[in-house]
């Protein structure tokens, strides 16, 4: 079976923005989903979400796809890093990711151990990144450093802000370019 994991953002939750439904639809589509409400999100810690993340027993991350919304998209990245050996994600579909706190103090403890980037790299077969030429929060550069280290394909969207309902408006309920990308 195909499987999914997919991660909101900062101050998110499963139901923010694209989140929930993304995972409604891939479910429609013969996926096992996993929408986690990851915890104190207020505040992203990589070590509090490898360990919320890690802890369930009852899923396998080898092979799945992941999905990750900014502070989700850098919490893929974390995690990968810390996948058992020999486990490996098929691709990694990251949206408005970011490569540095953003100056943002309830960002710094995403970054207190460093990504090893040539450790990720083996952690999954694929990595997309999405990006807006206009995101008000992560800055284009940082997408572009992250494919830069790791691969993959760089898509730029225009003109889409940080793909969310607060900078872009209610069409961010839904995210149909991801999900067609992602069953093609």
């Amino acid at each position: 079976m195909k499987k999914a994991l997919i991660l909101h953002g900062t101050d998110g939750n499963s139901q923010s923005n694209w989140i929930g439904w993304l995972g409604q639809e891939l479910t429609k589509h013969d996926y096992q989903v996993w929408v986690p409400d990851l915890p104190h999100a207020e505040k992203p810690n990589l070590t509090t979400y490898n360990q919320f993340l890690l802890g369930r027993k009852d899923w396998s991350f080898e092979n799945n796809i992941m999905v990750g919304h900014s502070s989700g998209a850098v919490a893929i990245l974390g995690l990968l890093q810390a996948l058992p050996e020999g486990v490996q994600a098929e691709t990694c579909y990251l949206v408005g990711s970011f490569k540095d706190d953003l100056g943002w103090e309830k960002l710094r403890e995403l970054f207190v151990t460093p990504l090893n980037f040539e450790l990720i790299k083996t952690k999954a077969k694929h990595f997309v990144f999405l990006h807006s030429d206009n995101d008000p929060h992560c800055p284009l550069a940082g997408a572009q450093y992250l494919h830069q280290q790791l691969g993959g394909e760089l898509i730029l969207l225009p003109d889409q802000f940080h793909f969310s309902v607060g900078t872009a408006g209610e069409k961010y309920r839904q995210f149909p370019y991801l999900l067609d990308l992602i069953l093609s």
